[in-house]
């Protein structure tokens, strides 16, 4: 009889014991949280610290891209143009406006964008010049370095194109006298005014500050 009921009687001193231990163990939690908010409220411990949001890029361009140039232009093109802008204190839709008329955002399949160059001799997504006594002269030989530090330069990466341009709209005269600069850019007036044309689509209030 005592060998028949003992194994039957197994399971409920095992859950009776188990019962017990999670009252002991949910007590010295609750006991732990308390003591740990009691701490705070003290001033022994200091609240953990919020992480900070990473700024957005409707919080780091200025002025505002537009719902146009967020569909546009891609993403990754869209940060490197405000970094160059804000870098070189020009308007960063203005560099937007140039990298789409040149290669639509590095987009197009024409000669120069992705390698060699185009009959001018303009190379890059910004379609600078880039072969020595050629009609577009050789811009990057002078304005080309490795800005998004990645331990190459070259004219066919956006990260270096973009703000080579921009160094070279500052030369010629982008903080006081932008149409010039776009003109020396691309020696046509039409090509200025559509630039400012996009610029002014992909800015709220306008691509000029």
């Amino acid at each position: 009889m005592i060998c028949a009921d003992g194994p039957r009687s197994l399971p409920v001193r095992f859950l009776a014991g188990l019962g017990r231990r999670m009252v002991v163990l949910g007590c010295l939690v609750v006991l732990a949280v308390t003591a740990h908010r009691v701490a705070q409220d003290v001033g022994v411990l200091e609240p953990p610290a919020r992480a900070t949001p990473a700024p957005t890029l409707a919080t780091s361009c200025r002025p505002t891209p537009t719902r146009a140039a967020v569909v546009d232009v891609p993403r990754s093109y869209l940060r490197r143009y405000c970094q160059a802008g804000a870098r070189y204190q020009i308007p960063w839709s203005v560099l937007a406006a140039v990298g789409k008329v040149e290669s639509d955002h590095g987009r197009a399949h024409l000669p120069g964008v992705h390698s060699g160059s185009n009959r001018a001799g303009a190379c890059g997504p910004m379609q600078l010049g880039c072969v020595p006594h050629s009609k577009a002269g050789n811009a990057w030989a002078r304005y080309g370095h490795d800005f998004d530090h990645d331990g190459r330069t070259s004219v066919y990466d956006p990260g270096d194109a973009i703000a080579a341009a921009a160094r070279y709209l500052v030369d010629h005269g982008a903080r006081h006298h932008l149409d010039r600069a776009l003109y020396a850019y691309n020696h046509s007036w039409a090509y200025v005014a559509r630039v400012n044309q996009l610029a002014g689509r992909y800015a709220r209030g306008g691509g000029r500050r």
